[in-house]
C-alpha cells in the first residue's frame, strides 16, 4: 500500500514479495555496522522478518518502516515509524543500500515522512536513536530538524545510543 509520493520516491508498506531487497538491505556494511546482525541469512529469514518486524508493526502500531523505492519501483531503502519498549514515543529510522547514499533519497523521505507522522498518524514528539559513532545520521538527523536531547541505554548490555526529538521539552 502507497503511504506518500514525494518529487523522486514512493513509499509503500513492505510485502513478503520484498524479501530479495530486504535481504540485500539487512546485510548492507552500514546496517552491520550501525544496527546490527539481524541473522537474516535467507530469503526465508526475510520473509520471517518483513511478516515479523514490518508487516505485525503495521497493524499493532498502525505505522512501521516502509519501503522507500525510485518512481521506476526500484526499491533503495527503508524509512518510517518505530515503536520501541524503551523510549515512551514513536522513533524515525532509516537505511539506504550503500549505492543510494549521498543522493538526498533519505533526507527527502524524512522530511514527508515527518509531515505524515504528525498530521496523519498525530505522533508527537518524533524521536531518533542512533549510535554516537554513525556521523552521517547525526547529520541527517539534525538536517531534518531533530536534535540530541540526550541518551538512551536500550538494556544493561547494550552500547549508549544517542537520543533526539523534533521538540525541545519531552
Amino acid at each position: 500500500m502507497k503511504i506518500l509520493e514525494t518529487e523522486r520516491l514512493i513509499i509503500k508498506t513492505a510485502t513478503e514479495e520484498d524479501s530479495q531487497f530486504f535481504l540485500q538491505l539487512l546485510n548492507s556494511p552500514n546496517w552491520l555496522k550501525f544496527i546490527g546482525n539481524s541473522g537474516i541469512k535467507s530469503e526465508q529469514d526475510a520473509i520471517n522478518y518483513i511478516q515479523s518486524k514490518l508487516i505485525n508493526s503495521y497493524k499493532i502500531n498502525g505505522y512501521g518502516l516502509y519501503k522507500m523505492s525510485t518512481k521506476n519501483s526500484t526499491p533503495i531503502g527503508i524509512c518510517g515509524f518505530v515503536k520501541r519498549d524503551y523510549l515512551d514515543h514513536a522513533d524515525i529510522g532509516f537505511a539506504i543500500l550503500p549505492e543510494y547514499e549521498g543522493n538526498g533519497y533519505t533526507y527527502e523521505a524524512c522530511i514527508e515522512l515527518i509531515k505524515y507522522g504528525k498530521t496523519k498518524l498525530n505522533l508527537t514528539p518524533i524521536l531518533a536513536i542512533t549510535s554516537p559513532e554513525n556521523i552521517k545520521s547525526c547529520h541527517l538527523l539534525n538536517k531534518i530538524g531533530l536534535h540530541q536531547i540526550g541518551k538512551v541505554q536500550p538494556n544493561k548490555t547494550s552500547t549508549e545510543l544517542l537520543l533526539f526529538s523534533n521538540e525541545t521539552n519531552n
